[in-house]
C-alpha cells in the first residue's frame, strides 16, 4: 500500500505541474471544462492563418473560467482578428452597476467605452447597450490587437451605477507566453490566435466545441469595487474597431443569426436565453475533494493535499481546520469524476 501511495503521489506531482494556469492564451487542464460553448457561426470572418499572433477573422468558440488566489482567470477561446476588432468583456459581480451602459463613464480607449453607452442627447436617438434584465455591469475589460510589429492593447474601467468610475489604459504586449503581460494594477493577458477550428463563417447554428486557445485575461477580484464573494456573471462579445458594431459572436451565445450591428441599439434582453455566463464562486462546493476545480478528483488534488499535510487551507476536504487522515480518506473515497 505504501509503495502504491508513493507511486500515486509521484504521478500527482507531475500532474500538478501540468495543471497550473499559465498566462499564454491557452486553457490548460486547470481550467477544466468550458463554462459555455458557442452555438452560432461567425459573421466576422473565420480565421484560417493558424499562427499565434495574426488572425484574419474573429470568433468566440467557448469560455473557460477559474477563480484562484484572488483573481478571475478567463480564456475566451477562438480568434481576435488583428485589424483592431475589439473584445469587450463585462463583469457583473455586486449589487448596482449599469444594466444600460451609461455614456458618462471614464474616458478609456479614446472614449470607446462611452461610444457604447447612452448618447446623452436631450432627445435620445439611441439608448445605449443594454444587457439582460438580471445583468448589471460593474466592470469592463477591453482588448484589441494588430499593427506591425504586432501588439495587443489592454484597457479596463469600473462601471458605478452613477457613472464616472476608475481605470484606463494598462499597457501592451504580444502573443503567446513570451508576449503575455501582467500590469502593475494586477490585470494581465495572454493571446494565442492559432485556432483554425471552431465555428465556420456564416449566420447559422454552429459548434465551438474543443477550442482551447484564444484570449486569456487575469482580473484582480480586488479591482471590482465591493466584491467579497459570490458568483460572477460575464458578458463578452466581439465588436468593431470603433466599439461601434457588435458581431454575432456573443457568449452566452445568441442561437444563430447575423451581426447585431450598432452597439447602442443592442438590447440582449430581446434575445432568447442569457447573453452571459456564470463563474461559480459561492464559497462552497458539491465536490470539496476536487481541490483544483477540474471536475475530477485525481492525482493533482492528492498532490495538493499531501503538500499541505498538517496545515490548513487547500486540502482540508472535511472543513475541520486541519489537513489530516480524515481528509485523505474523504479524497480517496471521492476519486474520479465529480457528480452533478
Amino acid at each position: 500500500m505504501r509503495n502504491t501511495m508513493m507511486f500515486v503521489a509521484a504521478i500527482a506531482v507531475a500532474s500538478a505541474a501540468q495543471a497550473q494556469v499559465v498566462l499564454d492564451g491557452t486553457a490548460e487542464k486547470a481550467y477544466g471544462a468550458a463554462v459555455v460553448v458557442q452555438n452560432t457561426q461567425t459573421q466576422f470572418g473565420d480565421s484560417n492563418l493558424g499562427v499565434i499572433d495574426y488572425a484574419n477573422g474573429s470568433e468566440l468558440d467557448a469560455a473557460y473560467a477559474k477563480i484562484e488566489d484572488g483573481f478571475l482567470f478567463l480564456v475566451l477561446a477562438g480568434n481576435l482578428e488583428s485589424n483592431f476588432n475589439k473584445l469587450e468583456i463585462f463583469i457583473d459581480a455586486v449589487d448596482g452597476g449599469q444594466n444600460q451602459l451609461r455614456g458618462d463613464n471614464i474616458d478609456v480607449d479614446f472614449n470607446g467605452l462611452n461610444r457604447m453607452g447612452d448618447d446623452l442627447g436631450t432627445v435620445k436617438v439611441v439608448e445605449g447597450l443594454t444587457f439582460d434584465a438580471d445583468f448589471s455591469a460593474d466592470m469592463w475589460v477591453g482588448l484589441t490587437c494588430g499593427g506591425s510589429p504586432f501588439g495587443v492593447y489592454f484597457n479596463y474601467a469600473t462601471l458605478p451605477t452613477e457613472g464616472a468610475g476608475v481605470g484606463g489604459y494598462q499597457g501592451s504586449g504580444g502573443a503567446g507566453a513570451a508576449g503575455a503581460a501582467i500590469f502593475k494594477s494586477g490585470f494581465g493577458f495572454g493571446l494565442d490566435n492559432s485556432n483554425a477550428l471552431g465555428v465556420v463563417g456564416g449566420t447559422e447554428l454552429g459548434d465551438g466545441t474543443g477550442v482551447r486557445t484564444g484570449v486569456e485575461v487575469r482580473i484582480p477580484l480586488s479591482a471590482i469595487p465591493g466584491y467579497t464573494s459570490g458568483d460572477i456573471k460575464v458578458c463578452t462579445f466581439i465588436n468593431g474597431g470603433g466599439h461601434d458594431y457588435v458581431s454575432n459572436q456573443v457568449l452566452g451565445a445568441i442561437g444563430g443569426g447575423g451581426n447585431l450591428a450598432e452597439v447602442r441599439a443592442v438590447n440582449f434582453e430581446f434575445i432568447p436565453g442569457s447573453q452571459y455566463f456564470v463563474v461559480p464562486n459561492s464559497g462552497g462546493s458539491n465536490c470539496p475533494a476536487d481541490i483544483d476545480g477540474s471536475g475530477t478528483v485525481d492525482a493533482a488534488d492528492l498532490s495538493t493535499l499531501l503538500g499541505n499535510w498538517g496545515g490548513t487551507g487547500a486540502g482540508d476536504v472535511d472543513g475541520s481546520g486541519s489537513i489530516d487522515a480524515a481528509d485523505l480518506s474523504a479524497l480517496l473515497g471521492a476519486w474520479g469524476a465529480c457528480a452533478g
